[in-house]
């Protein structure tokens, strides 16, 4: 049989040239902006992963070089920086659970229509938009100190109701200072969980929890079965956010007890590594290994956003 030669081809020649120049005129104005984020955050992160390869103490000079993996197992074995990271997770869930709670809390009832509650709601939110350092320093201050803290002064004002005389003054931060830490922060992000709870509560199909409480569900009842799996995600949505910034906090340590009495973080012992002891090396390689922490949670959490964008965009 006589083969059959074909005058054009089956598919049809796509010129890409021009489309690809209208892409990249697209892309152009972008680039700058590319380029100088790349600038101000990547290249310190790989100037920071090639010095957590060496021996670089400022302490000592002589004794610098490549230090291969020294820097990481020196970090694994020291019992500060172990004591750091058990510190980091117990501030870290703790301030996380007891921040949801709360934002819970305050979300169902600002759920409720009741007159002035756009104020009380810009009321609540306010501890989140104070600077960190000013929030710690508020805390520290106004409410800690043993002689003019307003908490020993609530304390004096209650015991003289009952009559007493001498009422309990306690040093807050010397005798319970991790919870000083905590209860510091949970202020600072309730605000932050119960905004994002409300946000769920309020996409909440009214018209499931009608038919409910017409079938006769108690409150708790609609809360238990509907309410709540409707929030799971935005429930985990919050404890990630709220776990990648609670990881990296540094200012109500370093502000409070200064890094004393076991309250040193991860962040604030890599702060302590390389400005007081002054080892390059090893402060980097903390610093790396906090980085690729951050890394694994934001990777959860943006799991979860794009299973929330998903879900709303099917509702």
């Amino acid at each position: 049989m006589a083969t059959q030669t074909l005058d054009r081809p089956l598919v049809p020649v796509v010129n890409r040239g021009p489309r690809r120049a209208a892409e990249w005129a697209r892309r152009a104005p972008l680039l700058p902006a590319l380029v100088f984020t790349i600038i101000i955050t990547q290249l310190p992160f790989v100037a920071t992963l090639l010095i957590s390869f060496l021996r670089w103490n400022a302490l000592d000079p002589s004794n610098r070089g490549f230090a291969g993996l020294g820097n990481y197992i020196a970090v694994a074995t020291d019992s500060g920086l172990r004591s750091s990271v058990v510190t980091t997770v117990i501030l870290t869930v703790s301030v996380v659970i007891v921040s949801l709670l709360l934002g819970l809390g305050l979300a169902l009832l600002l759920d409720q229509k009741f007159r002035g509650r756009g104020f009380v709601r810009t009321m609540l939110i306010a501890p989140f938009l104070v600077v960190p350092v000013a929030a710690a320093l508020l805390w520290k201050h106004v409410l800690y100190n043993p002689e003019y803290g307003l908490l020993n002064g609530a304390l004096s004002w209650i015991w003289g109701l009952f009559g007493g005389v001498t009422p309990p003054q306690p040093d807050w931060i010397s005798t319970m200072p991790k919870i000083a830490v905590e209860a510091a922060l949970v202020w600072q992000w309730t605000p932050f969980m119960m905004l994002i709870l409300l946000a769920g509560l309020q996409s909440r199909p009214s018209d499931a929890v009608e038919a409910a409480r017409m079938d006769g569900a108690t409150p708790w009842q609609v809360f238990r079965y509907l309410t709540l799996p409707h929030l799971r995600q935005y429930l985990e949505l919050g404890g990630l956010l709220g776990s990648i910034y609670i990881v990296q906090n540094f200012d109500a340590v370093f502000t409070i007890t200064s890094g004393g009495l076991g309250t040193a973080n991860l962040p604030y012992t890599i702060y302590q590594t390389f400005f007081q002891a002054h080892d390059y090396g090893q402060a980097s390689a903390a610093g790396v290994i906090v980085v690729i922490a951050s890394i694994v949670i934001a990777t959860f959490a943006l799991r979860v956003v794009s299973s929330l964008l998903r879900n709303e965009v099917k509702s």
